[in-house]
C-alpha cells in the first residue's frame, strides 16, 4: 500500500473521489435511497452487496429465454442452461485463485460445507478434532457440531476452538500455530475462515494450509466475507477445500447460490467419500441414466443438481462488473486506502470515543471496519435514521465496510461526519 497523507474535511475526501480511477464504478450499481432522494451512505456490502445495473437484464434474458424457448433453453440461445455453470467458473476462479476444474458454484455456503465435511472431515478415534475459531459464525459452529455427532462424538471433546487472549478480541497469529502444533495430531480438520465476520481480521490461508498438513490435516477455508473482498490463491495456497457465498462482496443477490473449490489433487478420487447426486455424476454419459454413479472430474464432482439458473443469471452480470473492473489487484490497492482514510478519520475525528476492534495493519484486514462506540445498538439505530447503512453484530459492534467497486471517500467522511454528530449530542 502507498502512503497517502490524509487530510480532514470534505474538500479532501471529494479530490480523493475525483482521482479514484474506479470511481465511475459506482454508477454500475443501484444505491438505495433516503426518504429524501439522497444517496444512503451504504456500508453493508459484507452483509449484502448491492445490485449491480446489469443484473436486471441478465435475469430478465432467462425469462425470455424460458417464455421463447421453453425445455429447449437447455441447449439453445445465448447462455444455454445445461453448461450454464461452466459459464461462471473462468471468472470465479479467477477470485479465488482456483486453476482449471476446481471451482463450481454450486448450492449455499452451509450445504456446501456439509458436503465437504462429508468428504474432508474423517475421524478416527485418534484423530477426531475439528479446529474452529470461538466466535465463528453460528452457521459453521452449527454445521462442525452436528458433523461431530454424525460420527458418533462428543462435540465438547472434538470442537478445538481458537481463542483470543484474554482482554483481545483478534487471534494473535503465534497463538493459532502454537494452538496446530499442540493439538495438530488430534486434529482431523482445520476449518477457518479467510477473513473472521464479526472483527474482520484476515487470517494467514497460505500458513493455516502449510500448518496444518505438516501434522496431517485437512485445511479448509470459509470465505463468506473474503470472496471479493481480498485477494485469494487457493491453489497456490495448497488449501483442500473452501466454500463461499456470493451476495455479500460478490454482489449477486440475497440467497444466491454459493461456490466452492476443492483442490485439484483430490478432483478425481474415486475413493473419496462423497455424498452424491445426478449434476455431479460425468457429463459425458450423465443422461445414460447408468449406475453406478461416476463423478465428474474435479469440484463439479460434488454438484447434486441442476442450479437455479435465475441466480446464476445474477452471479454472471456481478462477475461481469469485477472483469471489467480487473479482478482483484486495482480493487484491493483501492480498499486498502479508502479503509485506511476511514481508519483515519474515525481516529482523527473520535479519538478514544470509539474503538476499532479490526486489525489496523492493511494486510490484516479487508474491507469492513468493526467499531464499538457509546450507545451500541441505540446508536446503530440513530445512524440509521440518518441515512447510514451499516449493521450491527451481537454483542456490541456496528460493522462498516466501504466497498471499493461501489463506495466513495465522500462516503467515509459522511458516516463520520454524522457519527460524531451524535456522539456529541
Amino acid at each position: 500500500m502507498t502512503e497517502i497523507s490524509f487530510e480532514a474535511g470534505l474538500d479532501f475526501a471529494r479530490l480523493m473521489d475525483r482521482q479514484d480511477k474506479l470511481a465511475s464504478f459506482r454508477d454500475r450499481f443501484h444505491i438505495p435511497k433516503s426518504e429524501d432522494g439522497s444517496d444512503t451512505v451504504y456500508l453493508c456490502g459484507n452483509s449484502l452487496g448491492l445490485q449491480p445495473t446489469n443484473t436486471a437484464d441478465a435475469v430478465m434474458a432467462e425469462l425470455e429465454q424460458w417464455r421463447d424457448f421453453g425445455v429447449k433453453g437447455h441447449f439453445e440461445g445465448a447462455f444455454p442452461w445445461m453448461p450454464y455453470h461452466e459459464f461462471l467458473a473462468p471468472a470465479m476462479a479467477e477470485l479465488v485463485g482456483g486453476g482449471d476444474g476446481e471451482v463450481v458454484v454450486m448450492n449455499s455456503l452451509t450445504v456446501n460445507l456439509h458436503l465437504m465435511m462429508v468428504s474432508f472431515y474423517r475421524p478416527t478415534p485418534e484423530r477426531h478434532k475439528i479446529l474452529i475459531e470461538d466466535q465463528a459464525f453460528p452457521s459453521d459452529r452449527y454445521a462442525v457440531q452436528s458433523q461431530i455427532k454424525f460420527h458418533g462424538f462428543d462435540p465438547d471433546r472434538s470442537t478445538c476452538l481458537l481463542r483470543p487472549r484474554d482482554g483481545e478480541a483478534t487471534i494473535r497469529h503465534e497463538d493459532l500455530c502454537d494452538l496446530i502444533e499442540r493439538e495438530g495430531d488430534e486434529i482431523a480438520l482445520i476449518l477457518l475462515p479467510g477473513v473472521q465476520y464479526y472483527t474482520g481480521q484476515v487470517f494467514d490461508m497460505a500458513a493455516i494450509a502449510r500448518l496444518g498438513h505438516e501434522k496431517g490435516c485437512m485445511v479448509g477455508f470459509d470465505l463468506a466475507h473474503a470472496v471479493g473482498n481480498i485477494p485469494l490463491r487457493l491453489h497456490d495456497w495448497d488449501a483442500d477445500f473452501a466454500v463461499w457465498c456470493t451476495y455479500k462482496y460478490l454482489n449477486a443477490g440475497p440467497g444466491a447460490v454459493g461456490g466452492c473449490f476443492v483442490h485439484a489433487r483430490h478432483g478425481n478420487a474415486a475413493d473419496m467419500p462423497r455424498l452424491s447426486g445426478w449434476w455431479g455424476h460425468d457429463k459425458a454419459n450423465r443422461f445414460e441414466m447408468i449406475h453406478p454413479f461416476q463423478a465428474s472430474v474435479g469440484a463439479e464432482g460434488w454438484q447434486l443438481s441442476n442450479p437455479p439458473i435465475l441466480s446464476l443469471a445474477s452471479i454472471r452480470a456481478s462477475l461481469d462488473v469485477f472483469s471489467d473492473a480487473g479482478f482483484m489487484q486495482p480493487l484491493r490497492r483501492k480498499s486498502e486506502t479508502l479503509t485506511g482514510y476511514l481508519h483515519w478519520l474515525l481516529q482523527e475525528e473520535l479519538g478514544p470515543a470509539v474503538e476499532v476492534i479490526t486489525p489496523a495493519a492493511p494486510n490484516e484486514r479487508g474491507c469492513q471496519l468493526s467499531v464499538r462506540a457509546p450507545g451500541g445498538k441505540a446508536l446503530f439505530g440513530k445512524l440509521d435514521e440518518a441515512g447510514i447503512v451499516g449493521d450491527w453484530r451481537e454483542p456490541d459492534v456496528i460493522r462498516v465496510a466501504p466497498v471499493p467497486l461501489y463506495n466513495s471517500f465522500e462516503d467515509c467522511y459522511r458516516f463520520v461526519t454524522i457519527l460524531k454528530s451524535l456522539l456529541d449530542k
